[in-house]
């Protein structure tokens, strides 16, 4: 997504479909934007060193290099007609339905994704709230309350807290934004390795490959009592495999050579995010983007956050130890 993002409204710009004042415009005027830095303040872990690449241009300024970790949530937000046709449900709150861990190496040409469940029972943080005082901290509760009860500040607070890695930046995508991207791209190829049947998400496949479209690629990322054991787990899985799926989607999709396409994609993009004030921009997201541009998906390693069951609830998890906080520990 990282990637996608960035290069796509690079290759728009160079192309000239956002040159026109109107196009910029409307793209940058997309992106929604939370202040998470100035909310969370200094009592934060460390920030990883960042250091530009050499620059071969003199007018050109330097690609960062460094290694970052960001924090992807895939949002269930009921708000607008679109989504709730897609998720259904109340409009009145939303809640983090996919949370990744992204940690990109030092060199930029190899990454880790780390998938939280969202069942993972945690230490919820006291959290700043918008409109003023803070949420109380809680004890053995749900990792996805954090994004219900206190948003995207919260749910990062959270991740900072339960794995004490620095989130430098934080994207967020919501349900129809998600299902556009894909029809954008022309659709979506995966491969399923069971019979799918899942009469919430209404999605029914055999096991095999499928090209999926938009609303079909959403239910196969929120499917989860129709494969294995109707855990969280199965369903990470799935989202793991449509991740690389859409990377490689992109790479052989011709953006480059169809400027009509390639402004729909850029559109899908731009008006489905919401980002911390670091990645507010075209001209931020485009370089980001373009310090990506030597990561393929056979360069990306998806890997799920270590966890047994509950000894409260079978129904959920806990992290396991010590090979959650290796995991972590890797990270920084």
């Amino acid at each position: 997504m990282l990637k996608t993002a960035g290069l796509i409204l690079a290759g728009a710009l160079v192309l000239g479909v956002g040159t026109a004042g109107w196009a910029y415009w409307h793209l940058n005027d997309n992106i929604k934007s939370v202040d998470i830095n100035s909310a969370l303040g200094d009592n934060r872990p460390q920030r990883a060193m960042t250091t530009p690449a050499p620059s071969t241009s003199s007018s050109a300024s330097p690609l960062p290099t460094g290694s970052l970790n960001i924090l992807v949530l895939g949002s269930d937000s009921r708000s607008g007609e679109e989504n709730q046709e897609l998720g259904g449900g109340s409009s009145t709150g939303a809640r983090s339905d996919t949370a990744m861990v992204v940690h990109i190496d030092a060199g930029r040409t190899e990454a880790t994704v780390v998938s939280i469940p969202r069942d993972t029972l945690v230490t919820r943080p006291s959290c700043p709230l918008s409109s003023g005082g803070s949420t109380e901290e809680a004890y053995r509760t749900m990792f996805n309350s954090a994004y219900a009860i206190g948003g995207p500040v919260c749910a990062v607070k959270t991740v900072e807290s339960l794995s004490d890695v620095r989130m430098d930046h934080y994207i967020e995508i919501d349900f129809s934004g998600f299902a556009k991207l894909v029809d954008a791209l022309g659709g979506v190829t995966v491969t399923t390795d069971d019979d799918i049947d899942d009469e919430d998400s209404h999605l029914r496949l055999e096991a095999g490959t499928h090209h999926l479209d938009g609303e079909q690629a959403l239910a196969l990322a929120r499917t989860r009592h129709g494969i294995g054991d109707g855990s969280d787990l199965g369903r990470i899985g799935l989202q793991q495999k449509l991740v690389k799926a859409l990377l490689d989607q992109i790479s052989t999709a011709g953006l480059l050579t169809d400027p009509a396409q390639l402004y729909r994609v850029a559109d899908a993009v731009t008006g489905s995010l919401t980002t911390d004030t670091g990645l507010d921009s075209l001209s931020e997201l485009m370089s980001l983007g373009q310090s990506l541009s030597g990561l393929s998906s056979d360069a990306v390693r998806t890997v799920t956050m270590p966890v047994v069951p509950a000894a409260s609830d079978p129904n959920r998890v806990v992290a396991e130890e010590p090979e959650a906080g290796e995991l972590w520990e890797s990270l920084r």
